[in-house]
C-alpha cells in the first residue's frame, strides 16, 4: 500500500508541476495576446491617418485634373482662334498685294 501512496503521490507531483508549466505558457501566450492587441490599436490608428490622407490627397488630384483639363481646353481653343487669325491675315496680305497691284496697273494706265 506504501508503494501505492508514493506512486499517487508522484503522479500527483507530476501532475501539479504540468498545470504549473501550463499557467506559465498561458501567461505567455497572455503576453503576446496584449502585445499584438496594442500593435493592432496602433495599426489601426496608422491606417485611419493613412485613409484620411489618402482620400485628400484623392480630393486634390481630381481637382488638378479638372484644373488641368480646363487648361487643355483654353490652350485648344487659343490655339484654334490664333490658326484662324494668321490664316485671315495670309488671306489679307494676298488680297492686299493683288489690290495695290491693281492700283498700281491702273496708276500706269492712266500716266
Amino acid at each position: 500500500m506504501a508503494h501505492q501512496g508514493a506512486a499517487l503521490q508522484g503522479h500527483n507531483n507530476e501532475l501539479v508541476t504540468c498545470i504549473e508549466d501550463m499557467r506559465v505558457r498561458r501567461e505567455e501566450v497572455q503576453r503576446q495576446i496584449q502585445d499584438e492587441e496594442v500593435e493592432k490599436g496602433k495599426i489601426q490608428q496608422d491606417l485611419a491617418v493613412l485613409t484620411k490622407r489618402l482620400g485628400q490627397i484623392n480630393n486634390s488630384l481630381a481637382r488638378k485634373v479638372a484644373t488641368r483639363t480646363e487648361y487643355d481646353k483654353v490652350i485648344q481653343e487659343t490655339e484654334a482662334a490664333y490658326v484662324k487669325i494668321l490664316e485671315s491675315s495670309q488671306t489679307l496680305l494676298t488680297v492686299l498685294k493683288r489690290e495695290s497691284g491693281n492700283l498700281q496697273t491702273r496708276k500706269q494706265a492712266v500716266f
